[in-house]
């Protein structure tokens, strides 16, 4: 039983939090004045968070998740925790979660709630309409960037904002795609937007969204005036055609699935981040 609920986390899930660790990362703030106590509750505030909503999201998808291969295993869809238990834990992250925000700032605590109303409208609704539900979870990767500015104290630059949320439409681009791919006709029971996309509109979309991220990172590395960090855009270009490889290979377009279990894309991941903070805290 204990082992159900803590799938209902999904914990690998909260590799998406680190979008927190970004403004203070690139602003050059991370390891000066920002002591791990301070670094922490930020982060642990939104894997709660995301923990309540993704429990929430598979309570709404439950019929959904037991035509999928996959998901039909999930706790909920397959009737190992009840719908009441798992919404009183889902309850219980959620008051936590905000009760520690608000200790944070009022304002971290505005962007959280407008996350979680952001969440719930998706999980309700707002999944079921064409490109809307692709700019739902964009806005939700600004927002995890938004909170991690308020929470350092670091202003987001317009590069970096811009940067965030093309990256974020081309992963979720990928991921609809490869879903597609996967389930083939039995997509229409598993997500019905997926069969209100055109033949070929994700691809594309998915083309355009990575060029866009190479050249708004490109333009942000040139605006540090660094040439470490300039020499981290072929490792994102590599980053991106990885990830592009896999999809178009038939895999898994989930990304923190595709970081973890793709060995090239970990590795140049990891080269990316010592590259950039080498350029940026090694002066």
């Amino acid at each position: 039983m204990l082992r159900d609920f803590f799938s209902l986390l999904r914990v690998r899930q909260w590799l998406k939090n680190l979008m927190l660790f970004f403004a203070p990362f690139f602003g050059g703030t991370l390891f000066t004045g920002a002591p791990a106590s301070r670094l922490l509750p930020p982060f642990g505030v939104f894997c709660l968070v995301s923990s309540a909503t993704y429990i929430c999201n598979d309570v709404f998808d439950q019929h959904n998740d037991r035509h999928h291969p996959d998901k039909r295993t999930r706790a909920i869809a397959s009737g190992k925790i009840s719908i009441s238990s798992a919404l009183f834990f889902a309850a219980f992250l959620l008051i936590s979660s905000l009760l520690i925000a608000w200790n944070i700032s009022s304002m971290f605590l505005a962007i959280l709630i407008a996350y979680v109303a952001l969440s719930l409208a998706y999980s309700v609704k707002l999944k079921e309409i064409i490109l809307l539900d692709i700019f739902c979870i964009s806005a939700g990767f600004l927002l995890r960037l938004q909170a991690g500015g308020v929470a350092f104290n670091v202003p987001i630059s317009e590069w970096l904002f811009t940067s965030v949320f093309l990256l974020s439409v081309f992963l979720c681009m990928g991921k609809r795609l490869a879903e597609k791919q996967h389930l083939g006709e039995d997509a229409r029971y598993h997500r019905k937007v997926l069969m209100a996309y055109p033949k070929n509109f994700l691809e594309g979309t998915m083309y355009m969204s990575g060029s866009s991220v190479l050249v708004t990172y490109a333009m942000y590395a040139i605006s540090r005036h660094s040439m470490l960090l300039l020499y981290s855009v072929p490792l994102c270009c590599f980053g991106l055609l990885r990830y592009l490889f896999r999809i178009r290979s038939g895999k898994s377009g989930d990304p923190t699935e595709s970081l973890v279990s793709d060995v090239p894309l970990m590795i140049i991941g990891v080269a990316w981040v010592s590259l950039v903070g080498w350029g940026i805290y090694g002066r």
